[in-house]
């Protein structure tokens, strides 16, 4: 990169596997010849130095107070910012026992994102139903309300492979709320953010598909969802010069004659687009938030409970996310 970054990870829920793949990937040939900017981590001291203990690994870090962040000229290495939190092993049982320390985490890097101190964000997975509560459908929606001087309207959900690309219009909501969430300003707010993201970040200008709701894009209700929201929507778009086609049934869309023809798939709900791109691409993928004035990524699996400790965790999710910034022009 030519100019100079900060990149910001948020170590996120102390009970995951983030230390784990996260010592991994820093442990990279690779990835130490990629990584020339600054990395920020924030979260526990303690509990970092414990779980590294634990698992054999190491991460090599300069303890960095918060109010050195902004004064002190920052090297191309890894820093940490403390957050205390308490703990009686290295790895615990998920709990709200976590929530006031997670958020404490994310208090600090909006703090520094939010006065372009940074202008990336990673952050490690956590449990959205002990760390949000039923508050926000996702950390999407959180890091989005928290976020000051917005992009767009609304936060877009990218699960971003170099190869493609997917986006659910609706998040986390329960499937028989679908057809009520969707409309065509919906519509044109995540497709023009993708459309810009692909033109700005990559020098893309992309081929964007457009799922229908219904099977086979078909419906025997008077309410036609394809024909009045999606159509009308793509028309729309295509006035404004948007590479879009649609609306296609996604049973048989993501066949690999069909997929090769676009960098971006815009599905109408979660499990319709992320079912068969991790079929595909399996970990290797990242999990972006756009409509931010920064640029949020995260891993695209979840804490993984039932895998701490073991050492045996996938590490392509966030290889992908640092082959990504690496790639930013």
């Amino acid at each position: 990169m030519k100019n100079k970054k900060k990149v910001i990870i948020v170590l996120g829920e102390p009970n995951s596997v983030f230390i784990e793949i996260l010592s991994k990937v820093l442990s990279k040939n690779i990835y130490k010849k990629k990584i020339k900017y600054p990395l920020i981590l924030i979260g526990s001291k303690n509990l970092l130095i414990s779980q590294l203990k634990l698992l054999k690994k190491k991460i090599n870090f300069e303890e960095l107070k918060i109010k050195n962040f902004q004064s002190k000229r920052l090297q191309n290495k890894t820093y940490l910012i403390d957050i205390n939190y308490k703990f009686k092993h290295p790895f615990e049982k998920i709990s709200y026992k976590s929530k006031k320390y997670i958020s404490g985490c994310f208090k600090i890097a909006f703090k520094y994102l939010n006065s372009r101190k940074a202008n990336i964000v990673i952050n490690g997975p956590v449990s959205k139903e002990h760390f949000l509560s039923k508050l926000y459908p996702g950390v999407t929606e959180y890091v989005f309300k928290n976020t000051k001087k917005k992009i767009s309207k609304k936060p877009v959900m990218l699960i971003y492979n170099k190869k493609l690309s997917v986006s659910p219009l609706t998040t986390h909501i329960a499937l028989k709320d679908v057809s009520k969430q969707i409309n065509q300003k919906l519509i044109i707010n995540n497709v023009l953010a993708i459309n810009d993201f692909y033109k700005k970040k990559l020098n893309i200008i992309p081929n964007i598909a457009l799922m229908g709701l219904n099977p086979h894009c078909e419906s025997k209700s008077k309410f036609n969802e394809e024909k009045r929201i999606i159509k009308p929507a793509i028309i729309k778009l295509k006035k404004r010069k948007i590479s879009i086609s649609g609306p296609f049934s996604a049973d048989t869309f993501f066949l690999k004659e069909n997929i090769k023809n676009y960098q971006s798939i815009v599905g109408m709900y979660h499990d319709q687009v992320l079912t068969p791109f991790k079929t595909i691409f399996n970990f290797d993928a990242s999990n972006i938030t756009l409509g931010l004035p920064f640029m949020r990524l995260s891993v695209d699996h979840g804490p993984n409970e039932r895998m701490l400790g073991k050492n045996k965790s996938n590490t392509k999710s966030l290889e992908n996310i640092f082959d990504f910034i690496h790639s930013l022009k």
